[in-house]
C-alpha cells in the first residue's frame, strides 16, 4: 500500500499539530510555506519553501500529495482553485474558503441560510460608517474583511471621532472594511465540526473561550452552561457549516447574548486554538479528526474523557529569541500537559504554545493549568 502524504499550505503550530496526528497513522506530512525551518518543518518529510503563487513550486507540492489542506484561511482561494485544477483533492474547498475568509461574504451566506448573526454592514466610506452607528448605536466593531485574527484587524468604534483613526489603522482605503454592531453579551462559546466528504459531521463539546484584547487567553471544557443553551449552540454550528458544505474541522465562534440568544460570531476552516483541549481531553483530537474528514475516513468520537479541561495559552512575555529554562518550573505541576510550538523567535503576545489540564474539577483545572502558565516564560 503506498504511502499516504498529507499536505498542508501553512507551516505554524496548527500545521504542527496536525504533523502529529499525520504521522501516529503512518502518513507522511508535506508542508508548504513561505519561509524556511517553521514549527511544521521540524516535523514533516517534505518541505517546500515558496510564494502562494509560484504555480511551478505548487505544482511539484500538489504532485507529491494524496489530499492538501491548510492551517489558516490566508492563503488566497485562487490557490486553492489552481490545487483542484491539478487534479489532487483540496479540503476545505476554494468554494467553502471564499465564502469563510470574505467576513462580509461569510455573514451574508450565514445570514441567507437563516443563522443568526450580529448586524453588519459593508463600509466603503467614512459616510457609511457614521450611518452605521446612527442605526446601531456606539460602540460598534470596525473589521478587516479579510486576514484578521487574534485581534488584528478589529478596532471597537466608541464615537464619531473615533471612526476616521480607526478605518487608517486597519488598512483603509487599501483594505476592505464592515461593521458590525456591538453586542452585548454574556460569554463566548466555541465549539469545533468536523464533516467528512460523505457528510457524516460530528460536534464537540461546547467550551467556554475567556478573552483579553481579543486575544484567547483560556478555555474551559465544557462551558459551564445549561445543557439547552449548549443544545442550541451545538445547532448553531451545525447549521453553519452543513450550509458551507464544509469537509475538514471547523471552529465556530458564538456569542451567548444576555437574552439567551447564541449568534455566529466567526468561522474558521481549520483547527482551532478553542479546540486544542480536545487533545487530551477528548476521544478524538481535532486535529485527527480533520485528518479523517479529507480522507473521507469515518469519524472518531469527540466525547470527553474527563468532566473537566482547562487549555491556557501561552502567550510570548519578550521580544527576544526563545528561552525554555523555566520549562521545568511549570512541569512541577503533575496534570499539566505541556505544547511548545518550536518557534525560533518570542513576541511579546505571540502563542508560543498552551498548556491543558484535565479532571473531574473544573475548579482544580483552572488552578492547576494557570498555576503551570505563570511558572513559565517564553
Amino acid at each position: 500500500m503506498k504511502t499516504l502524504t498529507i499536505g498542508i499550505l501553512g507551516g505554524g503550530q496548527l500545521a504542527r499539530m496536525t504533523s502529529y496526528a499525520a504521522l501516529r497513522f503512518g502518513f507522511q506530512v508535506a508542508i508548504f510555506e513561505r519561509v524556511a525551518n517553521s514549527p511544521a518543518a521540524q516535523l514533516s518529510q517534505l518541505n517546500f519553501v515558496g510564494e502562494w503563487h509560484d504555480e511551478a513550486k505548487l505544482a511539484e507540492f500538489a504532485r507529491v500529495c494524496s489530499v492538501i489542506t491548510l492551517e489558516n484561511e490566508f492563503v488566497d482561494a485562487s490557490v486553492l482553485h489552481h490545487l483542484q485544477s491539478l487534479g489532487t483533492p483540496v479540503y476545505p474547498t476554494a468554494e467553502t474558503l471564499a465564502c469563510i475568509q470574505d467576513k462580509l461574504i461569510q455573514k451574508q451566506t450565514l445570514q441567507t441560510a437563516g443563522v443568526a448573526v450580529a448586524p453588519f454592514q459593508s463600509i466603503g466610506s467614512k459616510a457609511d460608517a457614521q450611518a452605521f452607528a446612527e442605526k446601531h448605536g456606539y460602540p460598534f466593531v470596525l473589521k478587516a474583511r479579510r486576514e484578521g485574527y487574534d485581534g488584528y484587524g478589529n478596532r471597537t468604534v466608541r464615537s464619531e471621532a473615533e471612526i476616521e483613526p480607526a478605518m487608517t489603522a486597519l488598512g483603509y482605503p487599501k483594505r476592505q472594511l464592515m461593521a458590525e454592531a456591538f453586542v452585548k453579551f454574556k460569554a463566548e462559546l466555541a465549539t469545533m465540526v468536523a464533516r467528512n466528504t460523505q457528510g457524516e459531521m460530528v460536534i464537540y463539546p461546547v467550551v467556554e473561550t475567556l478573552q483579553e484584547n481579543h486575544i484567547c487567553k483560556a478555555v474551559k471544557a465544557p462551558a459551564p452552561f445549561a445543557s439547552d443553551i449548549l443544545e442550541k449552540a451545538a445547532s448553531v454550528a451545525q447549521k453553519a457549516i452543513t450550509v458551507l458544505n464544509g469537509v475538514g474541522i471547523f471552529g465556530v465562534e458564538m456569542f451567548l447574548c444576555e437574552d439567551g440568544r447564541v449568534l455566529i460570531n466567526e468561522l474558521a476552516p481549520r483547527p482551532h486554538n478553542s479546540g486544542h483541549y480536545t487533545i487530551e481531553a477528548c476521544v478524538t483530537s481535532q486535529f485527527e479528526n480533520h485528518l479523517r474528514a479529507i480522507l473521507g475516513y469515518p469519524l472518531g468520537s469527540p466525547e470527553m474523557l474527563t468532566q473537566a479541561a482547562v487549555m491556557v495559552n501561552l502567550l510570548g512575555k519578550r521580544n527576544a529569541p526563545v528561552e525554555l529554562s523555566s520549562l521545568p518550573c511549570a512541569l512541577q505541576y503533575p496534570h499539566a500537559k505541556v505544547h511548545i510550538y518550536g518557534k525560533a523567535d518570542s513576541r511579546i503576545g505571540r502563542k508560543m504554545g498552551h498548556i491543558t489540564v484535565v479532571g473531574n474539577s473544573m475548579e482544580e483545572c483552572w488552578h492547576q493549568a494557570h498555576a503551570a502558565a505563570a511558572a513559565i516564560e517564553i
